[in-house]
């Protein structure tokens, strides 16, 4: 099944990247760890899951330094995201932390920098930072993490604003509040929408419905719940495992053909949102 293609995602910015790439959340917090998270890492990269997500937070810039190892030698075979922490976000400190980053990822440039979340920072003083980082080349572009419809709005009011990549959102079946309104408004401006925590963190994956539904298409629970995210247009995918073969799971899910009735039924289990609901996070 690893033959089909995985659906690609157009930035704004005229790149194409997988919609199906790997989180790297917890990765780089145990040495012991170290080595199966690479590899894990390096398996996705060879089935064409070559979009990387990770954060200064993660482990610490822990999970940053895995990614520098994973990637050692195939620089320019991915697409790398970090995220800049909010208190971090002022002018001055956005360009530093992206350097810190850049020398634990072992690379010169960040393909996608992303502000974490809002904080007390101005916007336009955090976007101005993020423009003379990709002016300077140390980014190629910039975009957003946990920005409700209101957050995106006031965004492109600011100067630059409107050069958002990104933004990145908890979302799967157990959390499609942003279906409502969020999506649609970034759908329609062509800003993508990376899809975090796609399993609820495999909370989701003991749903009878879920699991009866996989099971006619013999595939697994997180498939299906991945499947469902990238029958979405604009939708990056970015589950996180350190386990090789999980990974080759992951990458199957681009090959499941689920009649509308199968959908429908899902949808029934995991209601889509009849009203706006504040933004979720985790």
């Amino acid at each position: 099944m690893q033959d089909d293609p995985i659906p690609s995602v157009r930035f704004p910015n005229g790149i194409d990247v997988p919609a199906l790439g790997q989180g790297t959340w917890a990765m780089g917090e145990d040495a012991g760890d170290a080595r199966a998270e690479i590899d894990s890492l390096r398996a996705g990269i060879d089935l064409g899951m070559t979009l990387i997500d990770t954060a200064e937070m993660y482990g610490d810039g822990g999970a940053e330094e895995i990614v520098g190892q994973a990637i050692t030698g195939r620089r320019d075979e991915v697409f790398i995201v970090s995220k800049v922490y909010p208190w971090n976000a002022s002018l001055k400190g956005t360009i530093e932390a992206c350097e810190h980053s850049l020398e634990r990822l072992g690379t010169d440039r960040i393909d996608l920098y992303l502000l974490h979340w809002r904080g007390n920072y101005p916007l336009a003083e955090t976007i101005a930072g993020f423009e003379m980082l990709k002016a300077s080349g140390k980014i190629s572009a910039w975009g957003v993490s946990n920005f409700d419809t209101d957050d995106m709005q006031e965004l492109l009011a600011v100067p630059d604003g409107a050069n958002v990549a990104a933004n990145q959102v908890l979302y799967n079946l157990s959390r499609r509040g942003i279906e409502y309104d969020l999506l649609p408004w970034c759908q329609s401006r062509g800003i993508p929408v990376m899809a975090y925590s796609p399993i609820e963190q495999g909370h989701i994956l003991h749903n009878a419905e879920l699991i009866r539904i996989a099971k006619a298409y013999q595939a697994t629970p997180a498939q299906l719940a991945l499947a469902f995210l990238l029958k979405r247009d604009g939708v990056i995918v970015i589950p996180k495992t350190s386990n090789a073969e999980r990974v080759r799971e992951n990458r199957d899910c681009v090959s499941l053909d689920v009649t509308d009735e199968d959908w429908q039924s899902l949808d029934a289990a995991f209601p889509p949102p009849a009203k706006k609901k504040p933004l979720e996070m985790l």
